[in-house]
Formats: structure tokens, C-alpha cells, sequence
């Protein structure tokens, strides 16, 4: 009696609702669009049913086809690749110190990244501008 109790506690765990799943094996690292996203009836795994949520986002690992996408699974596009030579900005107050960097990841607005400072070699993290420059700083 308390496996079959047990078995139906999880088989209402697992509820199935509308989720975007994707309609092809999406590579890493693509921008996804309307026409690789569908709506399935599957078991819902952190999903969302808003494609609205990941239109304009870049996979961060391969999106197999009819497989939920969750939102971990999607990033900002990436603005900055490895080894880019960025604009590295100090700014506080007043002063603003403008140098020349080479990221060592890639990274989307907002993400921070580690960038080599060119003129003394040192690594430093750095918040990416929409701009595509690096800033650095508090």
C-alpha cells in the first residue's frame, strides 16, 4: 500500500503542461527565433510557455529537438569573443582611465568576463557595456 501511495505522489509531481520545446537540434551558441521554438504537451522540467522568454537569446549548449527549454539554457547573445581586443574603462567620479584589453572569455551585455590588460598584462574582471568596452572598477 505505501508504494502505490508513493508512486501516485510522483506521478502528480510529474504534470504535464504546455512547454516550448525545440523544433531541431539548435547547435550552441545560436540566436534562437520563432521558427525553432514550438508549444508541446511534455512534462514540464523548469520550462517556459512564453517564447517570448528566448527569442533574441543565444543557446549556451546544444537544444536537442522536442526537448523543454528552460531559461538556464539561454543567455544574452554574445557582443564579445574570446581573444577580442575590447576597450578596457576605469571610471570614477571624474576620471576615467581608457586602455586597450583582449578578452579572455566571451561574454553578452552585462556579463562580467576576464580581459587581459594589454600594457601591463595583468587579468582583471570587467562588466561588459553595451558599448562592446570592458568596464572595470567599482
Amino acid at each position: 500500500m505505501i508504494r502505490y501511495v508513493t508512486c501516485m505522489i510522483w506521478a502528480a509531481s510529474m504534470v504535464s503542461a504546455e512547454t516550448i520545446v525545440a523544433t531541431r537540434t539548435i547547435p550552441a551558441h545560436t540566436v534562437l527565433t520563432f521558427n525553432d521554438l514550438t508549444l508541446s504537451n511534455v512534462i514540464n522540467e523548469m520550462g517556459t510557455d512564453n517564447p517570448l522568454d528566448l527569442v533574441g537569446k543565444e543557446s549556451r549548449s546544444a537544444l536537442f529537438a522536442g526537448r523543454p527549454i528552460r531559461l538556464s539554457d539561454v543567455s544574452s547573445p554574445a557582443i564579445i569573443e574570446r581573444n577580442d581586443l575590447v576597450p578596457l574603462v576605469f571610471k570614477m567620479g571624474a576620471l576615467s582611465i581608457r586602455t586597450e584589453g583582449r578578452a579572455l572569455e566571451r561574454g553578452g551585455v552585462g556579463d562580467v568576463i576576464l580581459v587581459m590588460n594589454l600594457s601591463s598584462r595583468s587579468t582583471v574582471t570587467a562588466k561588459l557595456g553595451s558599448d562592446g568596452a570592458a568596464y572595470v572598477g567599482p
